[in-house]
């Protein structure tokens, strides 16, 4: 399908992100109005400690005005390469480094307003290696064995997208051939 970008307004940068007013001419010849989201990306790592348990965060969440059990994870810098940005927010948000960390895919969050990208990892071999969280976080480290944070997703207990769709991208390394 084809289209051309007929004009960008920035409307708004913040911390994190810029929002966008685009004028976009359609295949069909019809010009539309879009609002974006730029955002540099991301990345959010299911750890796994020695004891079998996923190193999981209660973390409240603006968005939603509400407190969710998710799975770490942390925006990229400017350039930065996705795993030097998994061991970083692995560090900050749980205090443990990971011997292993084997990156299990990427996605858009939310393609039809976002450009942000998610690159999953998998951390293993954790040993301890605290760096300082960042100012605006308060997390609560919840490890939950693993068959157990199956059930739980199974159940409807998760409401984050990332941690849903980390949980089925570790899949493979993480559950038996028979999965919960």
């Amino acid at each position: 399908m084809d289209y051309e970008i007929k004009a960008v307004q920035e409307i708004y940068q913040g911390r994190v992100f810029r929002v966008q007013v685009m004028q976009v001419k359609m295949a069909d010849g019809r010009e539309v109005r879009f609002d974006l989201v730029k955002h540099p990306g991301a990345v959010a790592i299911i750890p796994v400690d020695a004891e079998g348990r996923i190193l999981l965060l209660n973390q409240f969440r603006i968005g939603v005005g509400q407190t969710l059990l998710e799975i770490p994870a942390g925006t990229l810098e400017a350039g930065e390469d996705p795993i030097v940005c998994a061991d970083r927010e692995l560090r900050e948000e749980t205090g443990m480094a990971a011997h292993s960390l084997i990156k299990l895919g990427e996605f858009f969050l939310a393609p039809g307003y976002s450009s942000e990208r998610l690159h999953i990892f998998l951390a293993r071999d954790l040993y301890p290696s605290p760096l300082e969280a960042d100012a605006d976080e308060f997390l609560q480290l919840q490890p939950i064995p693993i068959e157990q944070a199956y059930r739980m997703a199974k159940a409807g207990e998760f409401h984050d997208a990332k941690t849903l769709a980390g949980l089925m991208l570790a899949m493979p390394y993480l559950l038996p051939v028979n999965p919960v």
